[in-house]
């Protein structure tokens, strides 16, 4: 039995420094450069930044600087056209004032233009020559062919 023990430790203590020589190897074999195993992502690790190695990047730089570029287009459109809405709802507004006005305007000149306002401010006005006609208009027929024709037929 004993030499079954020495034979048992013997052959843990070759396993032991076949252990250790493979872990020296590897030591040897590993640098920082080695990347992450893609399985290896977590929640923690991609709110923490870890998983935007190097080399990741380094391959996806031209998809991220056009999703960058896409964003800030979409972002300075997005501005542009807010600013617009904005200026058409001010000129809208200036547009029914100015609708209003002429309403109003239109009202004013209708109301003025009246027969019978004519009538009271040239009565308002005693230095106008102008004066009501107390005879109705007259109706002058007018041959015509002789008109027309300069009078000779």
């Amino acid at each position: 039995m004993a030499e079954e023990e020495k034979n048992i430790q013997e052959e843990l203590k070759a396993k032991e420094q076949k252990a250790l020589s493979k872990l020296k190897e590897i030591r040897q074999n590993v640098s920082e450069d080695d990347t992450v195993p893609v399985g290896a992502l977590t929640l923690r690790k991609i709110l923490g930044g870890d998983f935007l190695s190097a080399e990741l990047v380094r391959h996806n730089i031209w998809p991220l600087v056009l999703v960058v570029f896409f964003t800030v287009v979409y972002v300075a459109v997005r501005y542009q056209c807010q600013q617009d809405m904005i200026l058409i709802d001010k000129m809208e507004g200036q547009l029914k004032d100015a609708k209003y006005k002429a309403l109003s305007s239109s009202s004013t000149l209708t109301e003025r233009c009246r027969e019978s306002q004519v009538l009271k401010v040239l009565r308002e006005s005693h230095d106008s020559l102008l004066r009501i006609s107390d005879q109705p208009p007259y109706i002058i027929n007018i041959p015509e062919q002789g008109f027309l024709s300069g009078g000779e037929e």
